[in-house]
C-alpha cells in the first residue's frame, strides 16, 4: 500500500487546487491512498515558536508527511508565484535543515489555475524552494491545469481529457516512488 498526503496551497473552501487534489485521491493506482493535509491551522514562521518540532499544528502537519511514501502539492498561482500559505508550511516542515521530514521525500507538484497559463511559474518556483529542503521532485511529467473554472465543478474535476493526464501522471509518480 503506497499512502500519500495532500497538500493545498489555497485555503479557500472553494479551491481549485483543493478540488484537484480531490479528483487525484480518485484516479490513483489501485493500492495508492491519497489523505488532504489542512494548513488552516499553521500559524506564520517564527523562529521563536521553533522549539520542539513548532507548534502542535506544525507537528500534526510533520508527522503526516513523515508518516507519508510521498507528497502530492496542488499550488495555485498567486502573482507569478506560490501562495504565502504554502511557503510558510514548507519553511516549517523543512526544520530542522537537513534533517527534516522532507529529507529524500519524493514530492510531486500539480496545480489548477482559472487563467491560460496554469501554474507553471508558481511549480517552477515551487520546484526551486523544495531543491533546497533536500526533497526529492519528480521530475515529469508536469500536470498543469489551465482555464480549471471550465473543467473543475464543485470538486471534481470533469474534463476527461484532463482526468486522462492526471492519471497518467499520478500512476507514473508511485511507479518513480516504488522506485
Amino acid at each position: 500500500m503506497t499512502q500519500l498526503i495532500g497538500i493545498s496551497g489555497s485555503l479557500r473552501e472553494s479551491s481549485l487546487n483543493t478540488a484537484l487534489l480531490m479528483s487525484a485521491s480518485e484516479l490513483l493506482p489501485e493500492g495508492t491512498t491519497l489523505r488532504v493535509a489542512s494548513l488552516a491551522t499553521v500559524p506564520l514562521y517564527n523562529g521563536d515558536l521553533d522549539v520542539d518540532g513548532g507548534p502542535e499544528p506544525v507537528r500534526v502537519l510533520k508527522g503526516q508527511i513523515g508518516a507519508a511514501d510521498g507528497v502530492l502539492i496542488a499550488t495555485p498561482e498567486y502573482n507569478y508565484g506560490i501562495p504565502g500559505v504554502l511557503k510558510n508550511a514548507i519553511d516549517w516542515v523543512s526544520r530542522p535543515a537537513y534533517r527534516s521530514v522532507l529529507l529524500g521525500k519524493p514530492i510531486a507538484i500539480i496545480g489548477a489555475s482559472p487563467g491560460a497559463v496554469g501554474t507553471a511559474r508558481a511549480q517552477a518556483q515551487l520546484r526551486q524552494v523544495l531543491g533546497r529542503t533536500l526533497s526529492e521532485v519528480f521530475p515529469h511529467p508536469d500536470f498543469l491545469l489551465a482555464q480549471a473554472r471550465e473543467r473543475i465543478e464543485g470538486r471534481a474535476l470533469v474534463d476527461e481529457r484532463s482526468r486522462s493526464l492526471l492519471r497518467e501522471m499520478l500512476k507514473r509518480y508511485v511507479s518513480w516512488i516504488k522506485r
